[in-house]
């Protein structure tokens, strides 16, 4: 997304103020999408994830009146999504899903596609695992590809915070999953 982007979205959202459906229409088109990703990233449940991401679009309606352009609209709408994400953890803890049974498939490469497939089952699973803060920041940097200020801004916090977060989030993850994440900074 560019400056032009950014520009547009503090437009739309004036527009939004004044109760023009048309704008918030243009900004839910634009930004919804990826916040139904983020929050089901975030929370592992794409049920869950529409919901939340609805929310923060009714939020974004009901508080564009006292909205202040004071950082980018994607960053506030990012950390409304987070913040309703992480009030969702805390209120119905994560239930993990069964792993698969034993694969069927006997074509060439059904093993290293289901290795990777559990690879990434259990680097999932040891991510909703972490304390909250430190999953946000660890989805928000390497999902989203957000840099480490937009993560504080989203967060609520520091940059410095923000990189604590991350070296912590890591060393959780490495301590889980051993060797199946040694020489990948994700």
């Amino acid at each position: 997304m560019d400056d032009s982007d950014d520009v547009n979205d503090v437009a739309l959202m004036a527009r939004v103020a004044r109760g023009d459906e048309l704008a918030f229409r243009q900004l839910s088109r634009r930004h919804l999408p990826a916040m139904v990703g983020l929050a089901r990233r975030v929370l592992g449940n794409a049920a869950d994830a529409e919901d939340v991401a609805q929310e923060a679009m009714l939020r974004v309606w009901t508080h564009a009146p006292r909205w202040q352009p004071l950082a980018a609209f994607r960053t506030w709408l990012t950390r409304v999504v987070v913040n309703l994400c992480l009030d969702r953890k805390r209120r119905a803890p994560w239930v993990a899903l069964e792993a698969a049974g034993e694969i069927v498939d006997p074509t060439p490469g059904a093993t290293a596609i289901a290795e990777q497939s559990e690879r990434e089952r259990a680097l999932t699973a040891a991510i909703a695992e972490l304390p909250d803060r430190q999953r946000t920041a660890i989805i928000l940097t390497y999902t989203e590809g957000m840099t480490n200020a937009q993560v504080a801004d989203a967060l609520g916090t520091s940059v410095s915070a923000v990189e604590t977060l991350l070296i912590r989030g890591k060393q959780n993850l490495r301590a889980k999953l051993g060797g199946m994440i040694d020489g990948d900074e994700k």
